[in-house]
């Protein structure tokens, strides 16, 4: 529902605010992300600001339901909202709030708590929009136990050499996954799927995450990308009927056409990837890094917990890549106490506040000097901080106002592909039909 009266729906959203302690008199207000890692995170951080911080610029968060969330914040601004002071942004909607919003200068101790890579999620048109605080890209997550079986198994490497000549037209020895390029994935995808080889130990090789979504998009693009696909040219054309984007579309269809994956991959987003991983039952999933806490806990899964290597998607012709999108913060245009808020916002981008972060459960990406400080109790962000650093993109366009449509669009599209409901010509002509006239200037 949208929103006709912005009195009012700030006024239901200030009831439903559950302020930090002890500050009724906060000058500086920041409008956060709600629920999990993300708020806890900003609350042990604000709470840490506020110690040393004045009276006038204190800090008081404010959150909104999740549901709808990006629509609510976009009527506010647009209506010219002054109740927060500092509110989130994302790498996939930047471009929505850009014109709300003023860029801010962090400095230059920001590079090197962060890195280049990964303050470029927080840019739009070259300026700086906001401090990345959490950061999203993707692991390959795989059965350390079977890999290395194969690999120790001559009888077995001449099945894999076996179908992977018969599927990809070439006989390819078994890798460690470290080492894999996109054909040593499928061909290990394909080996350890039943419908495939009937001696496989496990069900399926991989798990596809091909529902109509628009998140899915993001999991399945670094495939293209790192065969040269991107969304755009540097003269603003669509190149999205790339042969990067036609090869990377056939793989995963002959994949899933060959059983690599369960049948009902068509409806599988992220936690229907994290079931069918965490049951024993697969032998690869590219899936969030999100995942990795509960896939490496005992307790959560127990039948893989032990045995589950991670390592970053594999490469293509033009290398190795990894989609990356963050959450941050920025400046409201029509703050109204933008001197504190831009206070604020500096000693966020510091490393003492990223330290902070992490240990109170963000996700942060870190320069590994940085991360290095936080190793022990958060060993995942030396994975994240790493694979963001050195193979971390941003398509070209993905941080325009109409990202989201463009990633929805693609779904739509490439899932009707997948399905056998278009052809790939179709599917790629609708694509960059739609995508020409989302992203004109």
């Amino acid at each position: 529902m949208k929103l006709k009266h912005i009195s009012s729906a700030l006024l239901a959203l200030m009831l439903s605010v559950a302020a930090l302690p002890g500050l009724a008199n906060a000058k500086v207000v920041v409008l956060g992300w709600p629920g999990g890692s993300e708020e806890t995170a900003l609350r042990a951080t604000a709470e840490l600001y506020n110690k040393t911080a004045s009276d006038a610029d204190k800090v008081e968060l404010l959150f909104f339901n999740r549901d709808g969330f990006f629509d609510k914040l976009q009527a506010d601004m647009a209506a010219g909202s002054n109740a927060f002071d500092v509110n989130l942004v994302a790498t996939y909607s930047i471009g929505r709030y850009a014109p709300y919003m003023e860029p801010i200068e962090l400095g230059a101790d920001a590079s090197k708590v962060f890195g280049d890579t990964v303050l470029k999620t927080m840019q739009f048109d070259g300026k700086q929009y906001g401090v990345p605080t959490d950061l999203s890209l993707h692991f390959m997550y795989y059965r350390k136990d079977l890999v290395d079986a194969l690999i120790a198994d001559p009888d077995a490497k001449a099945k894999y050499a076996e179908i992977s000549k018969k599927y990809l037209g070439k006989e390819l020895a078994p890798k460690q996954p470290d080492d894999w390029t996109w054909d040593d994935w499928a061909a290990t995808s394909l080996y350890f799927s039943k419908q495939v080889n009937r001696q496989s130990p496990v069900r399926y090789g991989t798990v596809l995450q091909m529902k109509n979504l628009l998140f899915n998009m993001m999991v399945f693009q670094s495939l293209p990308r790192s065969y040269g696909g991107d969304w755009m040219d540097a003269s603003g054309n669509v190149t999205i009927d790339s042969d990067a984007y036609k090869t990377a579309l056939k793989l995963y269809k002959m994949l899933y056409d060959a059983g690599a994956s369960p049948k009902d991959s068509l409806s599988y987003e992220y936690a229907e990837t994290n079931a069918a991983f965490s049951s024993g039952q697969a032998a690869t999933a590219l899936q969030w890094n999100a995942a990795a806490a509960e896939l490496t806990d005992a307790k959560k899964s127990p039948a893989v917990a032990d045995v589950t290597g991670i390592v970053a998607p594999p490469a293509g012709p033009n290398g190795r890549v990894d989609h990356i999108h963050g959450l941050g913060l920025g400046l409201n245009k029509n703050a109204q106490n933008k001197e504190g808020a831009i206070k604020f916002l500096k000693w966020l981008s510091s490393e003492d506040a990223a330290l902070a972060y992490a240990r109170a459960g963000g996700s942060p990406a870190l320069t590994p000097d940085v991360v290095a400080k936080v190793a022990k109790e958060r060993p995942d962000l030396v994975k994240l901080g790493e694979f963001a650093s050195k193979y971390g993109y941003v398509m070209t366009g993905a941080t325009s106002a109409k990202a989201l449509s463009v990633y929805e669009l693609q779904a739509k599209e490439f899932t009707g592909y997948w399905s056998g409901q278009q052809s790939l010509e179709d599917a790629l002509a609708h694509t960059k039909a739609g995508m020409q006239d989302l992203l004109k200037k």
